[in-house]
């Protein structure tokens, strides 16, 4: 029998799913150091949080989070890497690297990984923005992100 995922308000269910996902956060960040503690902090059973840790967790990391990794051909002169890193903060990325090789012949080339589970607008109308900044050059998506060419 194959596993058949539904999406439901986490107001329908009971109370300790969201608990269970509480406790995998505080583990996550370092905020507690053991299952047990985790269990406690939130207030559900250790056995509770084994039971549900692997069935329960929210809609987006369920496979909805995704890395996006962009390469960009930015104008060397100040504030055009600041644009840039302020367009994906206005979006709703969570920048996880960065990297700007040096100046050659008046630009750089950057690429920057973001995380899009929060992103607030579309993988094409990020894009977009960003080609609209001035001092970019250039922008496309590095490996699966072709697409946005």
């Amino acid at each position: 029998m194959s596993d058949e995922y539904y999406i439901v308000s986490s107001n329908a269910l009971p109370e300790v799913f969201a608990k269970v996902v509480q406790a995998k956060r505080l583990l996550g960040t370092g905020a507690a150091h053991s299952a047990a503690e985790a269990a406690r902090l939130v207030g559900i059973s250790r056995s509770a949080f084994y039971k549900y840790k692997d069935a329960v967790m929210p809609y987006r990391e369920g496979g909805q989070d995704r890395v996006l990794t962009i390469q960009s051909m930015l104008e060397d002169k100040p504030g055009v890497l600041s644009s840039m890193i302020t367009s994906f903060f206005d979006a709703g990325a969570n920048i996880l690297t960065v990297n700007q090789n040096i100046p050659s012949n008046g630009a750089a080339y950057v690429t920057v990984s973001v995380s899009t589970a929060n992103m607030d607008i579309s993988v094409p109308e990020l894009f977009d923005r960003l080609r609209s900044l001035d001092g970019v050059i250039s922008v496309s998506g590095v490996g699966g992100e072709s697409e946005y060419p």
